[in-house]
């Protein structure tokens, strides 16, 4: 069991977590969401002790249960090759097979009494430790998670960074720790690697506390959810997966409303009489003179009970039982608008290969047609070569055969997984100047409808978060006036409000739209077509 009690974490003078607490029970599978910034990472550094908290304790029961945490920027690798890291996350393990090995050998020794004696030792620890199953488990999770093509002998420095992400989860899954906390362990995997994790997850016996942003994930592997609140610093728990807790939230936010407005029409009905009271001795005071004191004793008892209403509508204001006007949803506020006209063909692939230099063809001989207005998906596993066919489409690369046709009147505009389209010397204020002529006071009132407030306008890219660095790419989508929209992993980075948002925002888009996502969600309410790329070829579906 882990309990937090009362964790409080500042960063100079910005209060992160304001008294958490929570517990989460022996096996049991819980998620933590909540905004970007809302510190949800900095949450999960308090448990794991990586960064101790102000104040508050962190309890785990028994003391001595093992915590296994991947970290969201996860770099820290053991070994130089992906062999030499499996076999250090299987140290134990690894040691008692050679002991077993050389306990096997010393059978043929003369003195086999002993030597029997040292294989049955030898064989128990080995078997204690999972055996031969734990072995074939190791190739089930490395293969699970997209890894198992690749050589032994690799270095791991040579991995891409979502290859050394998903080594990470791994090596961390291999340990089989009493306590999984995993902070968005759904990054950089296709959808046969989320599946396989899934799976994976609703079978661990042990507890698991995951911060993801991938619903249907979290529908699929958690039965509560914590919610870190980005005003309140504090964390509010909620029975059922990511489903039951948006509907909570849902009905919770109506309730708040019908609150706010009975107290408001109270407030108003109140304030009304008061203002009647005030008004009638007022005028009863104006009419009368001193001779008449039973008229002037009703116009001070009117006052006085003014004062009295008056009083009390303030106690009442001042008092922490008023309800608190309804704060208006915060997130990207994206309006797309009416895209240039566009002709009916968009986009033309017209036998299309491609390979990169010394290597095999990535795609081969590839036709395909798209409309104005189609809502597309390119799925696949990793590598198979859906963000080159992005790049073939916008023109980054060129194919080896075949030809690429935009329709006359299309603006492609890209939204790149790398972020490689931002000049990272640039200003966000000067990024968005460069797509558009715009005052600096309009550019800067722009930018605020994708969270870039005050000072925040003035800083680099190359200072940006991730996060930041998509909300600015989108907002430059915007400002070139787009109508073929090609859109590589759009929600990486971006929370489950921004998400929802960003779906909103391409309902309402007139153009074509082409995307590479991972997220089932998202998935399911946006594309009309997808296409498959697998093994060389682009399969399409209806």
């Amino acid at each position: 069991m882990l309990q937090a009690r009362e964790i409080h974490k500042q960063f100079g003078v910005t209060t992160v977590l304001n008294g958490v607490s929570f517990v989460v029970n022996d096996g049991e599978h819980v998620a933590l969401i909540g905004a970007n910034g809302a510190g949800k990472s900095t949450l999960l550094r308090c448990l794991t002790g990586e960064s101790p908290p102000d104040a508050g304790a962190v309890i785990l029961s028994p003391s001595r249960q093992r915590i296994g945490y991947l970290p969201q920027a996860f770099a820290d690798l053991h070994g130089e090759t992906l062999a030499a890291s499996v076999a250090a996350a299987q140290a134990a393990l690894s040691a008692a097979e050679r002991e077993l090995e050389r306990a096997t050998a010393a059978l043929t020794d003369p003195d086999a009494a002993a030597a029997l004696t040292d294989y049955d030792a030898a064989f128990a620890r080995f078997e204690a430790l999972g055996g031969y199953l734990q072995l074939q488990h190791a190739e089930a999770v490395l293969h699970g998670l997209g890894l198992g093509a690749i050589e032994p002998a690799t270095p791991v420095a040579s991995l891409s960074g979502g290859q050394k992400t998903r080594l990470g989860l791994a090596l961390l899954l291999l340990l089989a720790p009493d306590l999984l906390i995993l902070d968005e362990p759904t990054n950089h995997l296709d959808l046969e690697a989320l599946a396989w994790l899934e799976d994976f997850i609703r079978a661990y016996p042990g507890a698991a506390l995951m911060v993801s942003h991938d619903r249907a994930f979290l529908d699929r592997t958690v039965t509560r959810v914590l919610f870190l609140d980005r005003e309140t610093r504090r964390v509010t728990s909620y029975p059922g997966a990511y489903t039951d807790f948006a509907a909570a939230r849902v009905h919770e936010a109506a309730l708040h409303r019908e609150a706010y407005l009975r107290q408001q029409e109270y407030v108003t009905r109140v304030t009304r009489d008061i203002t009647r009271l005030k008004g009638e001795a007022l005028a009863l005071e104006r009419a009368t003179t001193p001779r008449q004191p039973s008229v002037r004793k009703l116009a001070k008892k009117k006052a006085r009970t003014a004062k009295s209403r008056e009083k009390k509508l303030d106690r009442f204001l001042a008092a922490d039982e008023r309800v608190a006007k309804p704060r208006p949803s915060w997130g990207l506020k994206l309006d797309f608008g009416p895209p240039p006209s566009t002709s009916r063909a968009v986009l033309s692939l017209e036998d299309v290969s491609f390979a990169y230099p010394g290597r095999p063809p990535l795609l081969a001989h590839v036709s395909l047609d798209v409309r104005a207005g189609e809502r597309i998906a390119v799925t696949g596993p990793n590598g198979a070569g859906k963000t080159t066919l992005l790049r073939l489409i916008d023109g980054r690369l060129q194919p080896v055969h075949g030809r690429v046709r935009l329709g006359t009147s299309v603006v492609p505009g890209t939204l790149a997984q790398e972020q490689e389209t931002l000049d990272p010397a640039r200003t966000v204020l000067e990024t968005a100047l460069a797509k558009r002529p715009l005052s600096e006071t309009e550019a800067r009132s722009f930018l605020h409808f994708f969270l870039f407030t005050g000072d925040a306008v003035f800083r680099r890219v190359s200072e940006c978060s991730i996060g930041e660095r998509t909300r600015l790419q989108l907002a430059c989508l915007v400002l070139r006036g787009c109508n073929l929209l090609l859109l590589d992993e759009p929600l990486n980075h971006l929370d489950i409000e921004s998400r929802e948002h960003f779906e909103q925002a391409l309902a309402a888009f007139n153009g074509t739209v082409i995307a590479v996502a991972h997220d089932r969600a998202f998935l399911a309410a946006f594309a009309r077509r997808t296409l498959e790329v697998r093994d060389g070829t682009v399969h399409s579906t209806p």
